[in-house]
């Protein structure tokens, strides 16, 4: 008898409420199981027993930011080569570089389109991308 493949599982780690809801939504219609955080202490702790196969992982969070998350993250072997995507409302020239040289995998900027959403994650997880009429 042939098992279901697990879903991938994301973890979103946003201080805004708004934010964390319109990605769950957006993530659980293309079939991703999600789990929430709303600051960094949170988002370590719900990495470390969650189990995530992604991270979006807000930079600007009261108290421990993304990037002091991001460094706890990759300073444990668990999460080295985990995909975590850096999410940005204050996205300037020269951003992009000094996100990837923290050692993010990739970044978006707040806020963004369901589909552009839909994509990165996909492409980050290696999965073909959930289409709207998929999710319809």
């Amino acid at each position: 008898m042939a098992t279901t493949p697990r879903k991938s599982r994301i973890l979103i780690a946003d201080d805004r409420p708004s934010s964390r809801e319109l990605l769950r939504l957006v993530l659980e219609r293309a079939g991703y199981e999600v789990i929430e955080a709303e600051d960094g202490e949170q988002a370590l702790d719900r990495a470390r027993t969650g189990a995530p196969d992604l991270i979006l992982l807000d930079l600007q969070m009261p108290g421990l930011d993304g990037y002091g998350v991001l460094a706890a993250l990759r300073g444990d072997t668990r999460f080295q080569t985990l995909p975590i995507l850096a999410l940005t409302a204050s996205a300037m020239r020269g951003d992009r570089e000094k996100i990837l040289a923290a050692g993010f995998t990739d970044y978006l900027a707040k806020p963004a389109g369901p589909e552009i959403v839909r994509e990165t994650v996909a492409r980050l997880l290696r999965e073909p991308p959930v289409t709207r009429e998929e999710t319809a």
